[in-house]
C-alpha cells in the first residue's frame, strides 16, 4: 500500500502546501508587513513588469538573428543580434590570428574550468593556488605558441576576452603578495619600512589608473637601456599589479586592525616568531575578515581592464568599438555593449557568489561567534 503521509500524491500535495505556506509567510513578513511596504512592493512590481515586457519583446520576440547589415534589422524594430553572430569571433578574440583562435578559445575554457573547480571542489589552499598558477601558465603558453607545432603570436595580437582574463588574474595574483608585504610594512615598527610602505600606498592611490598605465607604456621605455624592450602588455600588467596592490594592501590592513590583541599575545605565549605568528595565526584571520573588500577590489580590477584600450591594447570592449566602425553595423551599439555587459556581469556575479561561500566557509574557523 502507498503511504499517504510520506509518499504518493497526498505526500506530494502536502509538500507543495508547505512550500506555498512558507512563501506566503515570507512575503507577509518581508514585503507586506505594513501599508507603506505593501504599496512600495506593488509599485516596484508594477515598474518591473512594465520594464520587463518591452525588454523581452526587444531582445527576443522582435529581435533579428540573421541579417546582412543593421538596416535590415530596423524593419522589425528589435535587437539586431545578427551583429553578434556576424562579428562574434572578432569580439571574443580580436586580431588574434584566425588559424590560432582555437588556442584563445581554449584559454577561455581553462579559466571557466578553474572557476567551476574552485567553487565546487573541496581543495586545500595550496592545491587551489597551484591549480590557478598552472592554469595561468598554460594560458600564457597557449597564447604565445612557438612549441608543439603552434606558431608564435606576438602580444600585440592578444585581444578580446582572453586578454581581460589574463590581465585580471595575473594582475591580482601578482598584486596579492605585494599587498600583504605593503600592509605588514605599514604596520611595521621599523620607520624606514613603514614610511616606504606608506609612500607606495598613498602615491599609487593618489593617482588615476590611466596615469599609471601611461607611465608604464609611454614613459618606462624612455628609461630602458638602448636595445632593451619590454612588451607593452607586460608593462601594463606591472601597472595593474602596482595599482591594485596598493588598494589590496589597505583592505588587508583593515583586516589586520580588527584582529584582537589576545591573538597576538597567544601566539607570543606559544613562542612563535614574527613571521610564523603572522603566517600561521594573524594573516589567515585578517584575510578571512577582508574577503569582501578583497573581492570588491578584484571586481574593480576586472572592470578596469577595459582602460587598456586607451594605451593601444584592445580588449573585448576595444574589439566592440572596432567592429562598430564597419559601415554596415554602425547603429548596433546597443547589442554590442549588451554583449560586453553580459560577459562582465557573469564573471562579477560568479566572483561575488564565490566570495560569499568562501567567507561562510572560512568564518567557521575564526574565534568568537560564527557569522
Amino acid at each position: 500500500m502507498t503511504d499517504i503521509t510520506h509518499g504518493g500524491p497526498a505526500g506530494l500535495l502536502g509538500a507543495r502546501r508547505g512550500i506555498l505556506e512558507k512563501t506566503r509567510e515570507w512575503a507577509r513578513t518581508n514585503l507586506f508587513n505594513s501599508i507603506f511596504n505593501s504599496l512600495l512592493t506593488l509599485a516596484i512590481a508594477y515598474a518591473l513588469v512594465r520594464l520587463a515586457i518591452p525588454l523581452f519583446d526587444w531582445a527576443i520576440l522582435d529581435a533579428t538573428f540573421s541579417a546582412p547589415n543593421d538596416s535590415a534589422c530596423k524593419a522589425r524594430g528589435g535587437a539586431c543580434w545578427a551583429f553578434i553572430a556576424d562579428w562574434g569571433k572578432f569580439l571574443l578574440f580580436g586580431r588574434f590570428p584566425e588559424y590560432a583562435r582555437w588556442r584563445a578559445a581554449l584559454v577561455i575554457a581553462i579559466f571557466v574550468a578553474l572557476m567551476l573547480a574552485s567553487s565546487r571542489a573541496r581543495l586545500s589552499g595550496k592545491a587551489l593556488m597551484g591549480m590557478w598558477a598552472a592554469g595561468v601558465a598554460a594560458s600564457v603558453a597557449l597564447m604565445y605558441g612557438g612549441f608543439l607545432g603552434m606558431e608564435y603570436v606576438e602580444t600585440e595580437l592578444w585581444n578580446g576576452v582572453p586578454l581581460n582574463l589574463l590581465l585580471t588574474v595575473g594582475g591580482c595574483g601578482l598584486a596579492f603578495p605585494v599587498a600583504i608585504f605593503a600592509a605588514l610594512g605599514r604596520r611595521s615598527r621599523l620607520p624606514a619600512i613603514r614610511w616606504l610602505s606608506i609612500a607606495y600606498i598613498e602615491l599609487i592611490r593618489g593617482v588615476p589608473l590611466i596615469t599609471v598605465l601611461f607611465m608604464a607604456t609611454v614613459m618606462v621605455p624612455l628609461f630602458l637601456p638602448t636595445g632593451m624592450t619590454i612588451a607593452k602588455l607586460w608593462r601594463a600588467e606591472v601597472a595593474f599589479t602596482l595599482f591594485f596592490g596598493a588598494y589590496l594592501a589597505e583592505a588587508i590592513r583593515g583586516g589586520l586592525q580588527v584582529i584582537p590583541r589576545g591573538q597576538y599575545e597567544a601566539a607570543d605565549a606559544l613562542g612563535l616568531g614574527y613571521w610564523r605568528k603572522t603566517w600561521l595565526v594573524i594573516l589567515p584571520q585578517a584575510l578571512t575578515i577582508s574577503i569582501p573588500s578583497l573581492v570588491n577590489t578584484s571586481i574593480s580590477a576586472l572592470k578596469d581592464t577595459v582602460l587598456i584600450t586607451i594605451v593601444g591594447i584592445f580588449d573585448v570592449l576595444g574589439d566592440i568599438n572596432n567592429a562598430m566602425n564597419a559601415p554596415e553595423w554602425r547603429s548596433a551599439y546597443w547589442e554590442g555593449y549588451s554583449f560586453v555587459a553580459v560577459i562582465f556581469f557573469a564573471i562579477c556575479f560568479y566572483m561575488s557568489r564565490y566570495s560569499q561561500r568562501l567567507e561562510r566557509s572560512l568564518s567557521r574557523a575564526l574565534p568568537g561567534p560564527r557569522r
